[in-house]
């Protein structure tokens, strides 16, 4: 559990669980709850090319599973970059990676993008459907299709300290 506490913003946490099923009926209960102005996912992620212990900031989003459903007119991705251009706070960050979300861990690569996690491209579903500003915040901790599912457990304290960390220095 990350703490974030800056003058004039309320932030209030919403703990999805693991999944894009458990992902969207969290937000969605929270964004019922707590009507927020904007959402911001803090998370892990494991990837084929950063290192692990690094740290990347999304506004776009790619659902891997279905990728591969495109040529049926379903939509596979979901860009924030217009939402949050003029955005007060998310306005002032720089974005550099595409988040790829899918239902399980990755062995080996499948799909688009920098980093890979199981929650995120639901959790901006939600976000487009309320129509509210979104981004992600992602911590490496392990190189996919080496020993992931273990790497990512040792690494979940270091996540959460850096994470914090982290979040401490951003803008608002």
């Amino acid at each position: 559990k990350i703490k974030l506490e800056r003058k004039g913003y309320l932030f209030t946490d919403c703990i999805t669980g693991v999944g894009k099923v458990n992902a969207a009926i969290a937000m969605q209960q929270a964004i019922y709850t707590h009507k927020p102005h904007w959402v911001l996912n803090i998370g892990t992620c494991g990837s084929l090319h950063k290192p692990i212990g690094s740290i990347h900031t999304c506004q776009t989003f790619v659902d891997r599973d279905m990728e591969k459903l495109v040529a049926f007119g379903l939509n596979c991705r979901h860009d924030f970059s217009k939402q949050n251009k003029n955005h007060p706070v998310l306005g002032k960050w720089s974005f550099e990676a595409t988040c790829n979300t899918g239902d399980a861990f990755l062995t080996s690569s499948d799909g688009t993008g920098d980093v890979f996690d199981m929650e995120a491209f639901a959790l901006a579903q939600v976000c487009k459907t309320f129509d509210l500003p979104f981004a992600a915040i992602k911590y490496v901790t392990d190189i996919i299709g080496q020993n992931s599912v273990k790497h990512w457990e040792e690494k979940l304290s270091d996540a959460r300290r850096d994470l914090q960390d982290y979040v401490n220095q951003l803008q608002f």
